[in-house]
């Protein structure tokens, strides 16, 4: 087993070791000769960096072998620290000795030439998160996960884990994955929000940010069936406090981004004009009103309904910046939504759509406070009333007003990177007919 030189440095870190020899262990992504000099390119999961291999640097032998070095070979390269303004890095590697740890046996799969489509893609995603842009894209989602978390953090919120299996559904059980839990039934989690309700009735504000799952049939370009959801929930807060804190969040996230991630953003040739603009406040319209935006539009939209992903799209793209909705029909929003006092043929829900047609990427509201009210609601729904008494008992026992939301990572990530699918938004994607890797 090699040991890495004590010198090693991240490729990400070598404009601080100009004029110094160190070494950096990575993996050969192109090379490319000239004459009596090789020009390497590696990588190291930091950045990526060009060595530069003169014949009369190393031995005859290293020489020639660096000639036909497969891609993807470990490798731990020495040489000295260059300026060179013409790098991406600002600087390159005057190569004095490459340690060869593994040659791949077969050509790999992923090459420049071949010809390959998503299908394969997807077949291959633990190789194909090598690729630059795939890098690019998870690069941002842990920008995102960590601007989440610092958000949260600097503003006392507690984070809670919620369970993964449940003995019920947020909204009944038809688009769950019921699975066997010892003699009886239980689901994978569709959302953590029940549960958040009960930590923001113990801590006043808290989140959780996880897995969540939804078996729905759907082979859209939004939607997977695993995927990542962080949910606030505050307590004494109304649907006006969350629309307020929605929109600092994502204008904290979308700052952190540009701030931290702008080479990657880069790498993804990514148009950062609109991004550069979000900023609270964002446009609030009521249901009716997004309505009249979409029949303006000239789409049949009957007031009454819930909007489609076609419907998010155009109103999202009739706004430069995010859009809140708020104040959907009660008639198509889950039981624990408190009605508008003032008309309660509405919800005081609200769903955020991410403009450039990219749609709903929050949805959330204020919870129904009131146990009679909360009650009848999942009698309404046919919902197994024994499931819910511990939901029940929150109003029991100190029941105050309370509002929270839910953002989806995936979505979030796409929306930020300018990525059509969200299946590149997530390591290893899980949808209707895959599985696999």
């Amino acid at each position: 087993m090699s040991e890495k030189n004590p010198n090693t440095v991240a490729i990400r870190a070598l404009p601080e070791h100009v004029g110094e020899e160190v070494s950096i262990a990575g993996w050969l992504f192109n090379r490319r000769s000239k004459g009596k000099i090789h020009f390497l390119q590696f990588r190291d999961g930091s950045g990526k960096v060009q060595a530069i291999m003169g014949k009369g640097d190393v031995s005859e032998e290293l020489f020639e072998r660096c000639a036909h070095l497969p891609y993807e070979s470990s490798v731990i390269v020495t040489g000295t620290v260059a300026a060179d303004e013409r790098a991406p890095s600002g600087v390159e590697l005057k190569a004095s000795g490459i340690e060869v740890l593994q040659e791949p046996t077969s050509e790999y799969p992923i090459s420049k030439t071949s010809d390959i489509g998503p299908d394969f893609l997807l077949r291959h995603r633990h190789l194909w998160l090598r690729q630059s842009k795939q890098h690019a894209i998870l690069r941002v989602r842990d920008a995102v996960i960590t601007a989440i978390r610092n958000f949260f953090g600097e503003r006392d919120f507690v984070c809670v884990d919620a369970p993964i299996f449940t003995p019920n559904a947020c909204e009944g059980t038809t688009n769950l994955f019921e699975v066997e839990y010892f003699d009886e039934k239980a689901y994978l989690t569709q959302s953590g929000q029940l549960y958040m309700e009960a930590a923001a009735m113990a801590f006043g504000k808290a989140y959780c940010f996880g897995p969540t799952f939804r078996a729905e049939k759907s082979k859209t370009r939004r939607h997977l069936t695993e995927f990542w959801m962080v949910e606030p929930e505050v307590a004494f807060a109304d649907l006006d406090d969350i629309m307020d804190l929605a929109e600092e969040f994502v204008s904290s996230i979308i700052q952190y981004v540009l701030e931290h991630r702008r080479a990657e953003l880069d790498v993804l040739e990514r148009d950062t004009s609109l991004l550069e603009k979000v900023a609270a406040p964002f446009p609030r319209i009521s249901y009716s009103e997004a309505v009249s935006i979409l029949n303006e539009k000239g789409i049949d939209f009957e007031e009454g309904g819930d909007f489609g992903a076609p419907d998010e799209t155009a109103l999202s793209e009739h706004f430069e910046s995010p859009v809140l909705v708020h104040r959907y029909p009660s008639a198509v929003k889950a039981f624990y939504m408190k009605r508008d006092p003032e008309d309660e043929n509405y919800a005081l829900c609200v769903d955020m759509l991410a403009p450039e047609g990219v749609g709903e990427i929050i949805g959330g509201g204020q919870r129904e406070d009131n146990l009679e009210v909360l009650e009848a609601g999942i009698d309404k729904h046919g919902l197994p009333r024994e499931a819910f008494e511990w939901y029940m008992d929150l109003r029991r026992y100190g029941t105050v007003p309370h509002a929270g939301f839910g953002l989806g990572i995936e979505r979030t990530v796409a929306w930020i990177c300018g990525t059509e699918h969200v299946r590149e938004c997530i390591p290893f994607p899980r949808m209707l007919h895959r599985i696999y890797p």
